[in-house]
């Protein structure tokens, strides 16, 4: 790609960027949220056109004007939220387009056979026949490569692949795209994970602020380097923080049970306490009971049977509206689905949960300046880096997205924030951003329940981790006095003497 331009209305997202990747590579692309990187890679795909610049793809010029083409040219890409159908099969989702034909019918035991035999060459063990809605967010990726492999790709584009990934899933991703390389294919890895790029990738070219900074061998740099080209200034790994000095208990969850969608127990008569002035870590593997007690904590799922108490007042199935006023924030896993409403401009998102209330409505009219004005300040309070308020949440990037949640949770001085996965997907300056915040509201005596699936987060940002595993809190110890080892079996869960039970 060179000297690639591409803008939007009032930003230049791709600045004359030139990106070289050679056959047979993992390339990371490394940038803060909203750098460009996607932009750059849906420009490679054809889903947007450039102002300026060329593509030549083996030496020749080339017009990408679509997808299609770029399948035609070898190039596919796994897009970090996934575009599959749920209800479909994994078969039908990866011919999808491109199906097989039988006297005029689509010979669907063939596309079966076929995807097998391409799940089995590049070790992807993925089910033909299971159903999307079924299987694993990881196995669901296997499906998005496998995808572009049928497609008969040789340039692979992964977008964030692992922003969603439990750490097994990510080792397991990561022996993938080494076996993916041996067989000749390139792999372009969009990413800000550190380790990972140092772990995986032959060559790094890193953008900073829609500029192209440089691109690096792998083997002859280190993560604080790679950190400081990303953001421009040193970046801490190790979060500042006092020892924390609990208070009185804010939140307090009695025997609590609850079953998932299907009516299955979920979480299975858990006790868990958040003192004011605590920040406690709930680790464990994907799927032992979080999302089920993150819902009913906050009145978005009905309990079987045990009690929530904020401020010793019981909270256990209120509705979401009356869990907020009760004092509880919540920034969700999902963001798209549970924290924005992506076609609403992004001011009026700073208001979801309070636009009800004065000063933005009075006698049930909204005052649509206070609301803007509420959120220019929230804006720039926390560098959320949007076009204007009036830009909808959709168009910014995912760290931005997620920042103007946090604005959003944090600002109402809630007396409990409930932070699930708050850094998802986001880069090493955002990160320490929210990790400071998380500790700042600490600091002002609020109570922080932090679930996170990242194994360094929890360690770095928690006062008390609680190990959740199988819907239970199997034990309860203390970040300085176990390791990432000992957290990953407990997860696993098998019970150490030494770490003790609950």
């Amino acid at each position: 790609m060179l000297d690639i331009r591409k803008e939007f209305p009032g930003i230049v997202a791709n600045d004359n960027i030139n990106l070289q990747v050679k056959k047979g590579e993992i390339h990371a692309l490394l940038g803060e949220n909203g750098a460009g990187k996607s932009t750059l890679m849906n420009v490679l795909f054809g889903l947007y056109q450039p102002e300026k610049g060329e593509i030549r793809v083996k030496g020749k010029k080339v017009k990408i004007t679509d997808p299609n083409v770029a399948n035609e040219l070898g190039i596919g890409m796994v897009h970090q939220h996934f575009m599959l159908v749920d209800t479909f099969t994994v078969t039908q989702n990866i011919i999808l387009g491109s199906e097989p034909r039988r006297y005029g019918t689509i010979d669907i035991k063939k596309a079966e056979k076929d995807v097998s035999e391409l799940s089995d060459r590049y070790g992807l063990r993925v089910d033909p026949k299971a159903k999307i809605r079924d299987i694993s967010v990881g196995m669901q990726q296997r499906v998005e490569i496998l995808k572009t492999l049928y497609r008969g790709a040789d340039v692979l584009i992964l977008d964030e692949p692992t922003a969603v990934l439990t750490p097994q899933e990510i080792k397991e991703l990561i022996g993938i795209m080494k076996s993916l390389v041996k067989q000749g294919i390139s792999i372009i890895l969009i990413t800000h994970k550190l380790k990972e790029i140092m772990e995986v990738c032959d060559r790094c070219t890193v953008i900073r602020k829609g500029e192209g900074i440089d691109t690096v061998n792998v083997s002859e740099t280190n993560v604080d380097d790679l950190a400081s080209l990303m953001v421009g200034r040193e970046i801490s790994f190790t979060t500042e923080k006092t020892p924390a000095e609990p208070k009185q208990s804010v939140l307090n969850i009695h025997e609590l049970k609850v079953l998932d969608a299907r009516g299955v127990e979920m979480v299975k008569g858990l006790n868990l306490e958040v003192k004011a002035g605590e920040i406690v870590g709930i680790a464990g593997v994907d799927g032992n009971g979080q999302s089920e007690l993150i819902e009913a904590i906050t009145g978005l799922r009905k309990t079987e049977s045990g009690k929530v108490l904020l401020n010793d007042k019981e909270i256990t199935n209120l509705t979401p509206r009356k869990v907020t006023e009760a004092g509880v924030s919540h920034i969700p896993q999902d963001r798209h689905k549970f924290g924005l409403v992506l076609d609403f401009p992004i001011g009026e998102n700073m208001v979801l949960q309070t636009y009800y209330q004065k000063p933005y409505a009075k006698n049930g009219i909204l005052s649509f300046n206070k609301i803007y004005d509420h959120a220019k300040n929230l804006i720039k309070e926390y560098d959320v880096r949007t076009p204007n308020v009036f830009t909808k949440a959709r168009a910014l990037s995912g760290g931005n997205q997620q920042k103007a949640i946090i604005a959003r949770e944090v600002d109402r001085s809630p007396d409990l924030i409930i932070a699930a996965q708050p850094t998802r997907g986001l880069d090493v300056g955002a990160i320490e951003f929210i990790h400071k915040k998380l500790i700042e509201e600490r600091d002002k005596g609020r109570a922080v329940l932090l679930i996170s699936f990242e194994l360094d987060e929890i360690m770095n940002v928690s006062d008390r981790i609680a190990v959740m595993f199988d819907g239970n809190i199997v034990a309860n110890v203390k970040p300085e006095e176990t390791n990432e080892q000992e957290l990953g079996l407990l997860m696993a869960g098998s019970r150490k003497e030494k770490v003790g039970g609950e």
